[in-house]
């Protein structure tokens, strides 16, 4: 990895970014893979008046950071705040690379360590890491694999992805053995399994209320390799087997699970994406201070859901802050 500081020893490489608004990014220059070149991108907006802490946003699948309106209730709250666009997402895609091509979630820890050593650099002594759904999965499996980090100092998961939504067979069978070929085959590509309601639930041009790149979160979602399942099943496992998390944790996610085969306003009011059963589920297996929090209507990215709804879903997520972080 190339050194990221200036010549006077900061991390103040940043430029203003797409949103405006005060927001600024800064490209991180990562070791090369095995398809070449390798960035990430930090995105940064300050709190409204002088704060330490602050908090580092992990997108999903499929995704990349555009929800300004969650950084600005942060903001206002008190926090500065942050976001990656993963390698081979978003803001940090090369040509050269195929969308969310990994083949283990630890690869993520290269722009995580990074993003949270400038964070501190920047003078926050308190920092949350928040992630939804891939991004949910990501920062559990970090927190598992990082105790005692010193690094952060709390978990908040929107409707993370702690199991595949299959059936019991594709899940306890299917995917272990595609888990085992990807380790031989990780190139091979397979569909990735999703329709477009999903992202026609949100997007302006179709069902929804939010403007963002259709390129970067196209509404099909490409094949994906047989290394990324690996790489989801694997990390899955992992937080199965090492499931103690030293810092408190706020686990969020919709009271139902939408599965629709053509349009329907239903899918306005649960997640058409995850089983909210497993979540649950999952998050009560682990050890440490964990809070769960059922979201009635909510969709899949709790924080776009319709207004009524994310009100509730920043209310319990500023209720438990406050009260775990005093």
């Amino acid at each position: 990895m190339q050194d990221q500081k200036n010549t006077n020893g900061s991390y103040n490489n940043y430029t203003s970014d797409i949103l405006g608004n005060s927001f600024e990014k800064s490209t991180l220059t990562m070791a090369d893979d095995y398809e070449g070149k390798v960035i990430a991108t930090l995105i940064r907006r300050k709190a409204n008046n002088e704060s330490h802490k602050a908090v580092l946003y992990i997108h999903g699948f499929n995704d990349y950071f555009f929800q300004e309106e969650m950084a600005l209730k942060l903001n206002q709250h008190g926090y500065n705040f942050y976001a990656l666009d993963l390698r081979k997402y978003g803001r940090s895609y090369l040509p050269h690379q195929k969308l969310n091509n990994v083949r283990s979630l630890i690869e993520y820890d290269e722009e995580i360590n990074l993003a949270l050593q400038i964070i501190k650099s920047e003078h926050n002594d308190h920092v949350l890491l928040k992630g939804h759904s891939t991004g949910g999965l990501i920062i559990t499996n970090y927190a598992v694999n990082h105790l005692n980090s010193g690094l952060f100092n709390g978990l908040i998961a929107n409707s993370p992805f702690y199991d595949y939504n299959l059936n019991f067979v594709e899940r306890k069978i299917g995917i272990p053995i595609l888990s085992f070929l990807g380790h031989y085959f990780p190139k091979t590509l397979i569909p990735a399994g999703f329709s477009a309601l999903y992202g026609q639930s949100l997007h302006k041009n179709y069902h929804g209320e939010w403007d963002y790149s259709l390129v970067w979160k196209p509404l099909l979602i490409p094949k994906i390799n047989l290394g990324f399942i690996r790489a989801i099943y694997k990390a899955q496992q992992n937080i199965r087997k090492h499931n103690t998390i030293d810092v408190p944790i706020l686990v969020l996610f919709s009271d139902k699970s939408i599965y629709e085969k053509h349009w329907s306003i239903k899918l306005h009011n649960g997640d058409a994406v995850l089983s909210v059963e497993q979540i649950k589920s999952y998050a009560d297996t682990i050890n440490g201070d964990v809070t769960t929090r059922e979201i009635e209507n909510g969709l899949h990215d709790l924080i776009l859901s319709k207004k009524v709804v994310r009100d509730k879903v920043y209310e319990k997520t500023f209720e438990w802050i406050d009260t775990k972080f005093k």
